[in-house]
């Protein structure tokens, strides 16, 4: 019996090992890590742990606080997802745990929803849960090599606008009057200035002097010593001054400064996402939107952080492999207290620039934080961190995500540049943050679709020296002419309309009777380009015009004939004479399919004088 099972478990596994590697993906890429795994490797990888535990404890405080989720919610995603996610990264310099931007989604999420306390916790693992489905699966759909696409704008604009979002909802805590704040509404940045303009009256002046010394030390820290755990080394140093004043000087009022709840290990266990099918769907109907956004989120994190790590290490970048672990970190931690998991840029340079060898350096850190959890549940050393502290420090983290130089470069580049990044900023103020990044995105690609889908056709003829010539415009062909249309780049559905009109332009020209498509250099034809080819074809037909085709490819030949557009182009073609109007690229002789289609314009038009006009796209590299 054991034995059966034995051989079970060992065929689902061979089974598993197939279907990863069969998609791109390694299924378990941290055991080549053990195979030169040395003692020097060993103590370079402790000592970039240790530094980067130092910060993702407290920065897991943070994010977890930012999101308003109990404070063990983010030091168990900082724990968990740094222990899970090298298992399966591509980059062994990476270290996943919650991030400043899927933090803040969460919040703008749950927020706008009216959704809080227990009922928020309830539905968090089944959110991680979803958020690592649906990285698994775009990594397994190679998703991640589209992310390329989408303009660094986009992230800028989204970034900063988080950023600003996260500044304003910070301030409550800073200035004393989080109880008293409307936390109906929704939580868009005017909704907050409003809230927060209403309640000025009521602030209280200890939270704000303690968060402007907190926020004073850090910042003077940061510049004298940047090497240490300054976040670290402030949070306590705030703490023990909030508690050292609320001792010996009692009236002053600091004892009241609001701090966090302790937790308890209880608090870590398994939870269940619904308790009937009716009602677990009714949770995924909701969640499905915030879900996919913070999966989208994540992943494009990941993969600028990989890539910028890559460009520092020489390693090579596998962003579907990064994504596969993103997805993976997320649905362990959806086990635990979930909190979202993305690439953390700060700590992830942090490791490298510690001197981490390997990936097990993000296990080491992991196992430190989840000690850190283990010891602040049996110390309850979060009753004395005063949440104004944290709120400064989180201002503090946030106010670098507004990156000057990098809005420079956006706003100045081109001007589509400057719209999606302004478009984007504004989206994330007054939209909720899971659809502000998607109007980016949007944008984006539509821009993008905009470039890629305007040919420019400019007509030539052949002076008498032999030279090519733009053609005059007033000047008309005093004989039939054959014009070979020089067809570049890809003919995906948004180019496909464009590219018909324009031809169907040319044929206005009486005298023009032969059109030659060169389609050497044309890729990606879809159900769109293609219809259009059909209406072309049939319309200048109906003209008396003729259209053929050469340097077709074997792509393009699969294309026409499967859709059967071959045959309404071969129409009045007598095959069983040789007749022809498609002429197929020649590796070893690149024209000779252009000689063919003209000897074959000179049968259809029965002249053997015309003149050849050549239209090619200028933006592309002369053929």
């Amino acid at each position: 019996m054991a034995q059966s099972g034995s051989r079970l478990f060992r065929s689902i596994t061979r089974a598993l090992r197939s279907f990863f590697l069969d998609n791109g993906l390694n299924p378990l890429p941290i055991r080549r890590t053990f195979r030169k795994y040395s003692r020097e490797k060993f103590k370079a990888d402790g000592r970039a742990a240790f530094n980067v535990a130092l910060l993702a404890l407290p920065q897991g405080m943070a994010f977890a606080a930012i999101a308003e989720l109990p404070i063990v919610y983010g030091i168990a995603s900082s724990a968990i997802a740094s222990i899970i996610a090298p298992m399966f990264a591509g980059s062994r310099h990476t270290i996943l745990g919650p991030t400043n931007a899927t933090a803040l989604m969460v919040f703008s999420f749950f927020a706008g929803a009216g959704i809080t306390g227990a009922v928020k916790l309830s539905l968090m693992p089944l959110l991680c849960l979803m958020v690592g489905i649906f990285c698994i699966l775009g990594a397994l759909l190679k998703v991640a090599e589209l992310l390329q696409f989408i303009s660094r704008s986009v992230l800028v604009g989204y970034i900063s606008g988080a950023a600003t979002l996260i500044i304003a909802n910070q301030l409550k805590h800073l200035l004393g009057i989080a109880d008293a704040l409307d936390v109906g509404g929704g939580r868009t940045f005017v909704h907050l200035v409003l809230n927060l303009g209403s309640h000025l009256a009521s602030t209280h002046w200890q939270p704000l002097a303690l968060g402007i010394l907190t926020l004073a030390l850090f910042l003077l820290l940061q510049r004298k010593f940047r090497t240490l755990p300054n976040f670290a080394i402030t949070l306590f140093a705030a703490s023990l001054l909030n508690w050292a004043l609320a001792a010996f000087l009692p009236a002053s009022g600091f004892h009241e400064i609001a701090t966090f709840a302790p937790f308890s290990l209880s608090d870590l266990h398994p939870r269940l996402p619904g308790t009937t099918y009716a009602s677990l769907f009714d949770q995924i109907t909701l969640l499905t939107a915030v879900a996919f956004a913070i999966a989208f989120l994540a992943s494009l994190e990941n993969t600028v952080m990989s890539k910028t790590l890559a460009s520092r290490t020489g390693d090579r970048p596998d962003i579907n492999q990064d994504m596969f672990s993103v997805g993976m970190a997320n649905v362990v931690t959806s086990v635990f207290a979930a909190m979202p998991a993305s690439g953390s840029l700060t700590r992830s340079a942090l490791n490298y620039d510690s001197g981490a060898r390997t990936r097990l350096a993000s296990v080491y850190s992991g196992l430190l934080c989840l000690a850190g959890v283990f010891f602040l549940a049996f110390v309850p050393l979060l009753t004395h961190v005063p949440k104004a502290a944290l709120a400064a420090l989180v201002i503090a983290l946030a106010a670098p995500l507004i990156n000057r130089r990098l809005i420079r470069i956006c706003l100045r580049s081109t001007g589509d540049d400057a719209a999606v990044l302004i478009l984007t900023f504004l989206a994330t103020l007054v939209a909720p943050l899971h659809a502000a990044i998607f109007i980016g995105v949007a944008l984006s690609i539509t821009l993008f679709l905009r470039k890629a889908s305007t040919p420019h056709l400019i007509e030539y003829e052949i002076s008498d020296s032999g030279d090519l010539r733009e053609l005059d415009a007033k000047r008309k062909r005093p004989n039939p002419a054959i014009s070979i249309v020089h067809v570049e780049g890809d003919l995906f559905f948004g180019a496909a309309e464009l590219f018909r009109t324009q031809v169907q332009r040319i044929v206005i020209d009486d005298n023009l009777k032969v059109i030659i498509l060169r389609l050497k250099n044309a890729r990606h034809l879809d159900a769109t380009s293609v219809m259009a080819l059909e209406d072309l074809i049939r319309y200048t037909r109906s003209h008396g015009r003729h259209v053929l085709i050469s340097g077709a490819t074997r792509e393009v030949y699969k294309v026409l004939k499967q859709s059967g557009v071959l045959l309404t182009l071969q129409e009045g073609c007598i095959r069983s004479e040789g007749q022809t109007n498609l002429f197929l690229y020649h590796p070893s002789n690149p024209n000779i399919s252009t000689r063919d289609a003209l000897l074959r314009a000179q049968e259809l038009l029965g002249t053997k004088e015309a003149d050849i006009k050549i239209y090619f796209d200028p933006s592309k590299d002369k053929k």
